[in-house]
């Protein structure tokens, strides 16, 4: 093994053990006793507190503090978890606790210099969401142990536009987070079909004792962008949109998470995409709208004259709203 090999090896043995000789971990690792004090020597210079006894009864040992600190973390991969703590803490991130105690442990191991870099980098990014706070911590930890250990749930769920909601058996094939959202994707035994559930419409989640498989090739992130796709999955007969637009709209346009699925071409001011018929003239129709003067539509032709209808009776809508 390598020298730092070695030397991490050591450490952990010093971790494991409550106190160890060198001629024990000489006889582990199959190096000579002066090598272990070689590294033994090293690992104190690089700040590690190996307390060393002498006798008979003597050998290595660690500062107790140091079984619970952080190893070898360096200040890039520090300033990624403290960042990636802040981005878990907006989202709702059902361990949010757990992972504030890592980042206190972190910090508390750290060298003062460190330490200070390391607040300077937390200071200089901060999260904005344009929702408010997730509120469902409790139950999302509830669905991503039951995921885990593939049990049953009874959940209350309250659909869209309902009052009331309806009490079903799930199993919870795993959670997603998109848009600023959770999402739990299941198998619904109501439907007898596999689902998506809005976390924050689940009211209640109970164990049933029950356990379920899971397919080995089942994969929650691409059930759910299926989802969200299907009119870009079955498109037997797409209709070309040709869009000329200012270099900022394109850009946009060509990373909006329905059209980058449906982008054939893209040169620098234009784009070209297959879409659906049915969605171009509606849910396109309205995202194309919103970018004004900043884009043209070479094709189809009958897009622009659906567009300045559009417009018509929105402008139409607008007036009559303030002339009552």
């Amino acid at each position: 093994m390598t020298k730092a090999d070695n030397m991490l090896a050591i450490l952990w043995m010093l971790k494991q053990a409550r106190k160890i000789t060198a001629t024990e971990i000489a006889e582990r690792l199959e190096i000579h006793v002066r090598t272990v004090y070689r590294h033994i020597d090293a690992l104190c210079a690089s700040g590690v507190p190996v307390i060393s006894e002498a006798g008979h009864h003597g050998g290595f040992s660690l500062l107790q503090p140091l079984a619970e600190a952080p190893l070898f973390f360096d200040a890039d991969e520090q300033r990624a978890l403290v960042h990636a703590a802040a981005l878990a803490r907006e989202s709702g991130y059902p361990f949010g606790d757990k992972l504030e105690q890592a980042i206190r442990k972190l910090k508390r191991f750290t060298r003062p210099a460190m330490l200070e870099k390391l607040q300077e980098y937390e200071r200089g990014m901060e999260v904005l969401r344009s929702v408010k706070g997730f509120s469902g911590e409790e139950i999302m930890e509830k669905l991503e142990e039951a995921s885990a250990e593939r049990i049953t749930l009874r959940i209350n769920y309250c659909k869209n536009g309902e009052q009331t909601d309806s009490s079903r058996c799930v199993d919870p094939y795993g959670i997603v987070y998109w848009q600023e959202k959770w999402y739990m994707v299941a198998f619904c035994h109501t439907r007898s079909g596999i689902r998506s559930f809005r976390v924050d419409r689940i009211q209640s989640a109970e164990v049933t004792g029950e356990y379920f498989e899971r397919p080995d090739s089942f994969s929650t992130k691409a059930f759910f962008l299926n989802g969200l796709m299907d009119t870009a999955v079955e498109n037997p007969n797409p209709v070309t949109l040709r869009i000329q637009a200012e270099s900022w709209a394109l850009e946009e346009l060509c990373n909006h998470w329905y059209m980058q699925t449906l982008l054939i071409r893209k040169l620098t001011q234009e784009a070209v995409f297959e879409v659906e018929h049915e969605a171009l003239y509606t849910f396109v129709a309205k995202l194309l709208l919103s970018y004004g003067q900043s884009l043209r539509i070479h094709e189809p032709a009958g897009l622009n004259k659906h567009l300045a209808v559009m417009a018509s009776e929105l402008a139409d809508y607008y007036r009559q709203g303030s002339s009552s």
